[in-house]
């Protein structure tokens, strides 16, 4: 388990705090000032910060960071947005308050959200629980993204919020453009998987909201219950195949245990410390979704690798500039080589 850890706000994201106060003081129903910022340490993306008015009350606010960013990214204002129409919905997620979009209050755009106090795991292999935890946390992730799957996106008012179609084709496009963007080294398996994924594309179209980045670290979990209490980071959600979700869920089960920047679960006894195979977790899935299987599923895999891959590969760019929202941003690099090189042994298999 990891609970948040919070930092002085790092050089590179500070901003003018009597300005936002003064925002807040005057958008932000109930907003008492002065007010305690600190940063959240832990996310490679948007700089996210803890604000603790001067009543106690607490906030949680998400940025874009500064500096010349790539196209399509870091685009808060999709976050809000899907988790203002999924409120009341039975995927969970916090209460988005405001979004302010005019930079001069802190330099870039930025949304404004309720502080839920509840346990994140950072370790997919969940050390120091008991078999029966650990089998109720992983069962509980499973359910929670079916049950994203299952909002009926028109019925909430996403038409707009993503093309339903050719999500795959998109993505593979998005994905290779913004790698070529980051580009700092060669990686053979991005250049195969660039050119094998586009040739390789399932038949057949399925569209879902889709959160995008679906892992175990991107769920706020009750305090002491296995209950997800909110999916965070929705930066980038969109409408699309609801199996790009579940393998990029799935990648762990092809990750070594004990990788600190990307823990997985190979080389761990599964059902000795209570966590579902692979295809026992795609069967649940299957059952709470009504799929009668998973066709293409080495695919849809290798699709993840290569997302995380190029993800990965910005990271490390960003590091490189000088503004990545994380400390410890400089060893993606080498993440971003390892994931597209599982990725492409993946595709060979599918």
């Amino acid at each position: 388990m990891s609970s948040a850890v919070l930092i002085d706000i790092l050089d590179q994201h500070r901003f003018d705090q009597g300005a936002l106060e003064a925002y807040l003081s005057r958008h932000l129903e109930g907003f008492r000032t002065p007010a305690s910022i600190r940063q959240f340490q832990g996310g490679q993306s948007n700089p996210t910060f803890l604000i603790e008015d001067a009543a106690g009350a607490k906030f949680v606010l998400r940025k874009k960071p500064p500096g010349k960013l790539l196209p399509s990214a870091h685009l808060v204002e999709r976050e809000y947005q899907a988790m203002r129409a999924l409120a009341g919905t039975p995927a969970p997620v916090p209460k988005a308050r405001l979004l302010c979009e005019d930079a001069s209050v802190t330099g870039t755009a930025f949304y404004v959200m309720d502080f839920i106090d509840g346990r994140v795991f950072a370790d997919v292999t969940l050390p120091g629980m008991r078999p029966a935890e650990r089998a109720a946390i992983f069962d509980a992730m499973n359910a929670t993204l079916a049950a994203l799957h299952s909002v009926d996106w028109r019925a909430v008012g996403l038409e707009g919020f993503g093309k339903p179609e050719n999500y795959i084709a998109r993505q593979v496009d998005r994905w290779s453009k913004q790698y070529v963007a980051a580009k700092t080294d060669e990686i053979p398996a991005m250049d195969r998987l660039m050119a094998w994924l586009p040739e390789h594309i399932p038949a057949g179209n399925e569209t879902t909201i889709a959160h995008g980045d679906y892992r175990l670290g991107n769920l706020m979990f009750h305090s002491s219950e296995p209950q997800v209490a909110a999916i965070l980071d929705w930066e980038l959600a969109t409408l699309g195949h609801p199996l790009g979700d579940l393998a990029y869920n799935c990648m762990a089960y092809h990750l070594p245990a004990g990788v600190k920047e990307f823990p997985g679960l190979m080389g761990i006894d599964l059902k000795a410390e209570g966590i579902p195979s692979e295809d026992e977790y795609l069967d649940a899935y299957c059952r709470r979704t009504g799929r009668s299987g998973i066709p293409d599923w080495n695919f849809f895999l290798a699709f993840s690798f290569f997302r995380i891959a190029s993800i990965c590969q910005g990271v490390y760019a960003r590091a490189l500039a000088g503004n990545a929202a994380d400390r410890r941003a400089q060893r993606y690099g080498q993440v971003a080589q390892a994931t597209a090189e599982i990725g492409w042994s993946l595709a060979q298999k599918s």
